[in-house]
């Protein structure tokens, strides 16, 4: 299941996806964000962690909104997939295409720029419809090919969707998003790793119950919460690309 992992690797692996699950929930978005590049440190194959956490996400979503489906943004969820789905439909198709270097970068990239934004207690927002599909738009490439556009299109969302329904309307999107993912990976041939990912679940779930037990204590906590995430994610995001070139 795991390719050539030594023990110590494979205890890391299922520590970072109790962190992956501990975020999703917490915040509502990250998992992928804040999991990947550290995954990525353990086998840098962006195709073979993808698979993982995305049914992973499937999993853990529909768990969460099983009885949450009343309380979901549908109007708002409906009008921004028109902007998000066809630039996340390239972004798979790159991820399969493109170098595996060029898309390890981008992803290093991506969590460089997320990372220092948090650390300085700065973040994406909008103020009109035009910046908002924007966001959207590169949000959804971003998600297409590494599944780490949460950010992107969350400060869009939070412009337009009551507080009470952000998460569960996050994680329909995220299930929207993953489902398109993971029926092109199938299409084409990719190795889900079916077994890897129900290996990992029961050490996810872990990490997925204790962030629902504590999501309202980070949202108090927000700003320190991701200050102290951004500050790991620059060393660990500028190590990656120092030794990557």
């Amino acid at each position: 299941m795991f390719p050539d992992f030594s023990t110590l690797e494979i205890a890391l692996t299922a520590l970072l996806f109790m962190w992956a699950g501990f975020v999703r929930s917490g915040l509502g978005f990250g998992g992928a964000a804040l999991g990947l590049p550290f995954m990525l440190l353990i086998y840098n194959q962006p195709v073979y962690w993808l698979p993982i956490i995305g049914l992973h996400l499937l999993f853990f979503s529909a768990l969460t909104l099983r009885t949450r489906l009343n309380n979901v943004n549908w109007d708002y969820l409906k009008s921004s997939l028109y902007y998000i789905l066809p630039p996340a439909l390239i972004g798979v198709f790159g991820l399969l295409n493109l170098p595996n270097l060029w898309v390890v970068t981008f992803i290093y990239g991506i969590t460089l720029l997320y990372a220092v934004m948090w650390l300085l207690d700065k973040s994406f927002h909008s103020d009109n419809v035009w910046a908002d599909r924007l966001l959207l738009i590169f949000g959804g490439y971003v998600a297409g090919t590494s599944l780490t556009g949460a950010p992107l299109m969350v400060a869009v969302y939070v412009r337009n969707v009551v507080k009470s329904q952000l998460r569960n309307t996050l994680f329909v999107l995220w299930f929207i998003l993953v489902t398109i993912k993971m029926t092109t990976f199938a299409a084409l041939g990719v190795d889900l790793n079916v077994l890897t990912s129900i290996a990992l679940i029961p050490v996810a779930a872990v990490g997925h119950f204790i962030g629902l037990k504590t999501h309202d204590v980070i949202l108090r906590n927000d700003i320190l919460f991701k200050r102290v995430i951004g500050g790991m994610l620059v060393v660990v995001s500028g190590l990656a690309l120092w030794n990557l070139y």
